[in-house]
């Protein structure tokens, strides 16, 4: 797959095959659309190409509005559509300027001239255009005067793709981690890299990696105690994952934490990828650190009969 990472480093292709969306977790309702598209692609003699925008449009048009989180960063949502084996992905930096196109323009100037459309997979309720007054009568309309054809998505399926988005960042938040991955198709993951922390694990007996993830867009399961599994490198780990502020020692920033099983290798500054299997427990503040180290103990045999053997 080839990324884009502005319209205007795109060459212009012959046989576009193009869809546009936010694609948000990429899951069981966007691949759908993902392989009705390739399929389309295939019948056509076409290629795909996956128009996307970043940063989110409503972090532009409302900064204000810290609420907005992502289920994948921008690079996540990236290294799956490559997996899906889209040939194209294009992501148009948004901006102002962008968003004050006519519907017209946009067609013609981004679709048309500088993709080079010649089939256009879309939903009944996609906006575009300056005061999203574009749609896909707009398409339908202008189709025939620039030559290419609009086939549109069924309602239930775009239905489908948002209720699933909701329901993943709802399950999220809510620990109903099985009910997201079911949604997804995959176990939601976050990556990140592994700083320095003040050790506290290490005194009492459970070792922890301190991750840090830069994109503050980026969708965080509520806090709590959870089952899972770390790759670092080409390696795969259990592990006992901790997202909190750390209240029984008073702590004040959330932190989120990976105690690996088996594992005693220095890893700071690498990246890791953290996949979340279950949810355990709510994070709690404890009377003494031995109380908080019993409950580890605990939380680390029912993490191990959640992972279960392998």
């Amino acid at each position: 797959m080839k990324i884009y990472h502005n319209i205007d480093e795109f060459t212009r292709l012959n046989n576009a095959v193009v869809t546009i969306g936010t694609f948000d977790g990429v899951h069981t309702g966007h691949r759908k659309i993902i392989s009705g598209l390739k399929n389309l692609a295939v019948e056509t003699g076409g290629e795909t190409v996956l128009l996307t925008f970043f940063p989110h449009p409503r972090m532009i048009l409302h900064p204000e509005d810290e609420s907005i989180k992502m289920i994948n960063t921008i690079n996540e949502k990236a290294e799956m559509l490559e997996e899906l084996g889209i040939d194209h992905l294009i992501i148009t930096p948004f901006s102002r300027d962008f968003s004050n196109q006519t519907a017209e323009e946009y067609i013609r100037d981004v679709l048309v001239n500088k993709i080079g459309t010649k089939k256009i997979v879309i939903g009944y309720d996609h906006r575009f255009g300056k005061d999203r007054q574009g749609g896909l009568e707009d398409l339908l309309r202008l189709g025939p005067v620039y030559g290419f054809e609009v086939v549109e998505i069924p309602e239930q399926d775009i239905y489908e793709v948002a209720i699933s988005s909701t329901r993943v960042r709802e399950a999220l938040l809510n620990g109903a981690i099985e009910l997201a991955n079911t949604f997804l198709s995959y176990p939601f993951f976050i990556t990140g890299t592994v700083i320095h922390g003040d050790q506290l694990g290490r005194t009492i007996g459970y070792p922890t990696a301190n991750i840090v993830i830069e994109e503050k867009y980026k969708l965080i399961p509520l806090d709590g105690i959870f089952a899972v599994k770390v790759k670092t490198g080409d390696m795969v780990y259990k592990g006992m994952a901790y997202i909190g502020s750390r209240p029984t020692v008073n702590g004040h920033t959330r932190n989120i934490e990976v105690n690996i099983f088996d594992f005693d290798k220095e890893i700071y500054n690498q990246q890791v990828r953290m996949e979340f299997y279950n949810f355990v427990r709510d994070d709690m503040k404890f009377d003494s650190l031995d109380a908080l180290k019993e409950q580890i103990r605990k939380d680390k045999l029912d993490v191990e009969a959640l992972l279960g053997e392998e």
